[in-house]
């Protein structure tokens, strides 16, 4: 029994020390990169984008590459395929990308670092959402596919190509540095021939698991017959964020008598190549800040005068994946799952990216479609003269558009399809847009110049008004007195209507720079301050959970508008947490929520309190997934493949002469080692047999 457990604690022994071995080993051949984004690959009806690697991962010799020009080594003249290509950003162009993916044999993988800008990038389409919009050819086949405006002309579409070699973008200079030095020490060309062994190489794991489009994918993921099934892939979405200024119950969906609700829109999501490096600060930020802005500018006058329309504020998820948030609203809607339906929508104001102008004018952008209903043209003169006249003592002016221009991609489009209802765009392009850098990982703080002084602490720099704030604070208060005239607000309220522009600027700084500022802290709830980050939020719209959650950017959303639009209560916090036991308080009408509050000055304990608010998360995920429809060419059908593991590290990797002396040497000793143990085994009773002395040996 002592000799049994003295084995098992050998063993037991062994296995920690090989392990320990093992680790120790392994750290002193790989470098790991610990702060890098992937490209992954997403699936629709009909293909798949993005990028993978093998399933064992891809391993290639490093080649910086300095210029367009040097793409011939790791191409052609190389003589250490495959290569593993680090270039800057002002490099990674779609001409370059194309060549290596026709080459793709002798490139084992790419890693991107953000450096400079280019002048312009967009690798999104030149018209974007084409297929989901109300242009198709049935509605008017002269305004279908962009043939009357291409709107992103820069789009070079290089987010919708697929490569089968993993791309990588790397987050922290300091590794950027390592693999530089590594490169120049080991594999710098030079007099055009490599240096000598060990060159230093790169190995990429991102092998994804969904194939060919997403109804293959959906498919097996339904056929894993298992107690813990494995999803394949994930269909996009989250939640969108919505508030009324006079809340309807909840719970009783379906038409509203003599109820009209106007609905002031922005979209929240954006993306890029790279999914988690999306910032969209003209695509979305610039729009929802400034509705946010407008929202809080009206809540004073709504609450001192209220206008004989309700008014509906929607911020939409899932957009850039062709309309998710907006299409899953009108399909809730159109059939009783929404607290409104379509009749009661009486005009739509959609703000889109207004942060990009050239002088003083923002175009409103009209459907020129349905304007040719009488009711609906004499609605939108009506919006436009409301939106012009609010522009009155403010450095901007309101522009129509051309009578014969569409709009451009935008979520009020998806309402038309379902209906004519009256409503205009809000953006600062009058045809094409001004954003050089749509969909991008360019379209960030920088774009917008959101630049403060060198002197500044990160606090200081929070409060510091800078002329975008100015510029979209004006925007703000057009916006909010249009929006106060449109649901029939009194004329005498409006030129009270002002946005504040600290409030602008603070969400400039929190969602474009450093969402873990002071402000977000106050407005957030206790258990959801570890979603601020010394850095912007995701503005990819992310995968539709299960377990009811949203992702960061939707609830810093939420979160704001319900203390810009909400009331501070004098609840607890558990009364907070169960307000229905309360006799003056409504669930059916009210969100409450516990926030965490300022720290005043002379103290580190936070006065938390409770919000009472109109604010709800509405989900935002494609009909299409709901009816099972995967091929579906009415709804979003976009997913997003599932993956093991997602890594990427450097090492030293030897010439294939050493290589294979090494292996042969391993086999000899194996060889060797066999025949010794075999002679061994044959000879054992002479080699271990001992001369014993006989039993009947007398002394």
């Amino acid at each position: 029994m002592v000799l049994e457990s003295s084995k098992w604690v050998m063993f037991i022994v062994g296995w920690l020390f090989k392990n320990v071995s093992c680790n120790a080993v392994a750290q002193k051949i790989y470098v790991e990169l610990n702060n890098t984004v992937p490209c992954v690959r997403l699936l629709n009806a009909t293909h798949q984008i993005g990028c993978q690697s093998s399933i064992s991962g891809d391993t290639g010799v490093i080649h910086v590459l300095e210029s367009e020009a040097d793409l011939e080594w790791p191409l052609s003249k190389g003589p250490n395929p495959p290569y593993m290509v680090l270039l800057e950003s002002s490099l990674f162009t779609k001409s370059i990308m194309m060549k290596m993916k026709n080459a793709s044999s002798r490139v084992a993988g790419v890693v991107v670092v953000p450096k400079t800008s280019q002048p312009e990038f967009s690798p999104h389409t030149t018209c974007p959402n084409e297929n989901t919009g109300v242009y198709t050819e049935t509605y008017d086949h002269n305004l279908a596919h962009c043939n009357t405006t291409v709107w992103n002309p820069r789009g070079n579409g290089l987010s919708y190509e697929e490569f089968d070699f993993p791309v990588f973008s790397l987050k922290e200079d300091n590794e950027t540095e390592v693999i530089k030095q590594c490169y120049f020490d080991h594999n710098r060309v030079v007099n055009g021939s490599g240096l000598q062994y060990p060159l230093c190489a790169m190995q990429l794991f991102s092998h994804m698991h969904a194939v060919t489009d997403t109804a293959t994918c959906m498919r097996r993921s339904s056929m894993d017959f298992s107690t813990s099934p494995v999803m394949v892939c994930d269909p996009l979405g989250g939640y969108n964020v919505c508030t009324f200024i006079r809340p309807y119950n909840s719970t009783a969906f379906g038409h509203k008598e003599n109820e009209s609700v106007v609905i002031a829109a922005a979209r929240l999501d954006s993306r890029a190549f790279f999914l988690e490096d999306s910032t969209g600060a003209e695509g979305s930020v610039s729009g929802f800040v400034t509705l946010l802005a407008a929202a809080q500018a009206l809540r004073e006058a709504t609450q001192e005068a209220p206008p004989t329309r309700n008014i509906l504020f929607a911020f939409f998820h899932g957009e850039v994946f062709d309309y998710i948030g907006s299409s899953r609203m009108v399909y809730d809607m159109k059939n009783n799952m929404f607290v409104i339906d379509l009749d009661n929508v009486h005009s739509i104001l959609e703000i889109g990216q207004v942060a990009v102008r050239s002088g003083t004018n923002l175009f409103l952008h009209s459907d020129p479609v349905s304007r040719r209903n009488n009711t609906v043209h004499d609605e939108v003169t009506n919006l436009v003269k409301n939106l012009q006249s609010s522009t009155a003592g403010l450095n901007l002016s309101f522009v129509e558009t051309g009578f014969s221009q569409p709009l451009p991609p935008s979520s009020f489009q998806r309402f038309l399809r379902a209906r004519a209802i009256p409503g205009i765009v809000l953006a600062d392009h009058q045809t094409d847009f001004n954003n050089r850098y749509y969909e991008s990982f360019y379209d960030n703080a920088a774009h917008l110049n959101l630049t403060y002084p060198s002197n500044l602490s990160p606090e200081e720099q929070l409060e510091f008004v800078t002329d975008t704030a100015k510029s979209l604070t004006e925007v703000a208060t057009a916006v909010a007195r249009a929006l106060f005239k449109q649901a029939g607000g009194n004329n005498s309220q409006v030129n009270k209507i002002n946005a504040d522009p600290k409030t602008v600027t603070q969400m400039l700084y929190g969602f474009l720079v450093r969402s873990n500022n002071s402000w977000f802290q106050a407005v957030m709830a206790p258990e959801l301050k570890d979603i601020l980050q010394p850095n912007p939020p995701q503005y990819y719209v992310g995968v539709a959970k299960s377990s009811h959650q949203a992702n960061a950017l939707t609830y810093l959303v939420q979160y704001l508008l319900a203390n810009l639009t909400g009331t501070a209560t004098n609840l607890t916090q558990s009364q907070c947490k169960k307000p229905d036991e309360l006799p003056n308080e409504s669930t059916y009408l009210y969100s409450y929520l516990w926030v965490q509050g300022v720290v005043p000055p002379n103290s580190t304990q936070r006065e938390s309190f409770c919000v009472r608010t109109a604010v709800r998360l509405v989900k935002a995920v494609s009909p299409a997934f709901d009816l099972g429809d995967y091929v579906s060419k009415e709804y979003s059908t976009w997913t997003k493949s599932q993956w093991k593991f997602i890594k990427a590290r450097i090492f030293l990797v030897a010439s294939r002469d050493l290589e294979m002396l090494t292996l042969g040497v391993g086999v000899a000793v194996l060889f060797t080692s066999l025949l010794v143990t075999y002679f061994v085994s044959t000879k054992a009773d002479v080699l271990f047999s001992s001369v014993r002395e006989p039993n009947n040996t007398a002394y």
